[in-house]
């Protein structure tokens, strides 16, 4: 086991125990602090987007998937070559936490506890996470339908576009089709059988 990286920050310490390598994914998530939400409205969604593409694209490392939720939310990342994830990932998080903070005239922790990155370690686990990252706002009764959601990239996972990318390969590669990936996240009773064991070991 890697061992653990301790930095401080002024909102919280972090204690990264797994090491992210290239070419491998992993899965992102944090929650509020005491479950407070971390997004109050359309804005701040928006604002952490921009903020994620900013921080990630530049240095190669790929989000293949995404939804936020009001107190959580969950990425799917692929390094495309080695870089500080940790370094990277607290600067970004210290980012929207100090700007959350000057909005609202807070102070403090947002979030509840380290990230911590989780190695997706074969193909059925990637499967079925990317269903489960894009079916949160259903399970939570905020939508009826993934694609309502506004703060997910489900709808680019089912678009047909004739510009292909690695979301779009990566799609394609593990279900053949936008049309397959779709009819896959709409079979709730098989979603169901599986997210308990999912939950385990994405939360342990």
């Amino acid at each position: 086991m890697a061992r653990p990286v301790r930095r401080k920050s002024e909102f919280y310490s972090w204690e990264i125990t797994v090491k992210v390598e290239e070419e491998n994914y992993y899965h992102i998530y944090n929650r509020g602090n005491n479950r407070q939400k971390i997004f109050l409205e359309e804005e701040n969604y928006l604002f952490f987007l921009n903020k994620l593409h900013s921080f990630f694209d530049p240095p190669g490392a790929e989000i293949l998937a995404y939804c936020l939720m009001p107190n959580h939310f969950h990425l799917l990342v692929y390094p495309q070559k080695q870089i500080d994830f940790g370094n990277l990932m607290r600067s970004f998080s210290n980012s929207y936490v100090r700007s959350f903070n000057n909005r609202y005239r807070r102070s403090g922790h947002l979030y509840e506890d380290d990230y911590q990155p989780k190695l997706v370690d074969s193909e059925e686990y990637l499967t079925h996470l990317c269903r489960y990252i894009h079916l949160n706002p259903v399970k939570a009764s905020l939508v009826n339908l993934p694609e309502d959601w506004l703060f997910s990239d489900y709808k680019q996972w089912i678009s047909s576009s004739d510009n292909v990318t690695l979301r779009q390969a990566l799609r394609d590669k593990l279900f053949g089709s936008a049309a397959s990936y779709k009819e896959f996240v709409m079979n709730f009773e098989a979603e169901r059988r599986v997210e308990n064991k999912l939950e385990q070991y994405l939360f342990g």
